[in-house]
């Protein structure tokens, strides 16, 4: 009897330890980067000076909102070579989150949605030939005005989608890491 005792606690323990390990034996969890700070930096092919848009939420998901800003107009039916950097800033040293997403191109891509204000193309891939958008070429419209450029890091999007290669964010899917809205001016 007593030996029944000792088996069924033993059984009792070794049921309760596995069925508190994980199920997931696929390797470490990547967890969703935190995002303070957006730059996308488009500098003219032809010489000159860089517009830089900026976007800070040095607060996260708190209640004070990012702190937009563009350093100057784009030209008129100029082409800009554009690169985007992702930061976080709340992290101490300050975290690069760049890297991470060149490195997970294939788990990521960058969409420029915008108002009329000219053309984007991709120029750089993922391991896969799909785009990715930390790089790319901006041809600003041979029309001065105003309008809208929004950039949006998706996490997980289905790049076979129909149009998602092109720039077309309605088919991609994922979830949104970050998505930040700018008011432009061409002249």
């Amino acid at each position: 009897m007593k030996n029944f005792r000792i088996l069924a606690l033993s059984l009792i323990i070794i049921t309760s330890l596995s069925s508190c390990s994980s199920d997931d034996s696929s390797g470490p969890v990547n967890e969703e980067e935190v995002i303070t700070t957006v730059t996308a930096t488009f500098t003219p092919q032809d010489g000159g000076t860089p517009v830089v848009l900026t976007s800070r939420d040095l607060d996260g998901n708190g209640p004070d909102a990012p702190v937009v800003s563009v350093s100057g107009n784009f030209k008129a039916g100029t082409v800009y070579d554009g690169m985007v950097h992702f930061l976080n800033e709340l992290a101490t040293p300050l975290e690069d989150i760049t890297a991470e997403i060149q490195q997970e191109g294939d788990h990521h891509q960058i969409f420029f949605q915008h108002s009329g204000i000219g053309t984007f193309t991709y120029a750089d891939q993922d391991e896969n030939g799909n785009p990715i958008g930390l790089m790319c070429v901006y041809t600003a419209s041979v029309a001065p005005g105003a309008g809208s450029l929004t950039i949006t890091l998706k996490h997980h999007p289905d790049k076979d989608a129909e149009g998602v290669a092109g720039g077309n964010m309605a088919n991609a899917g994922g979830g949104t890491d970050t998505q930040v809205n700018f008011s432009v001016v061409i002249e």
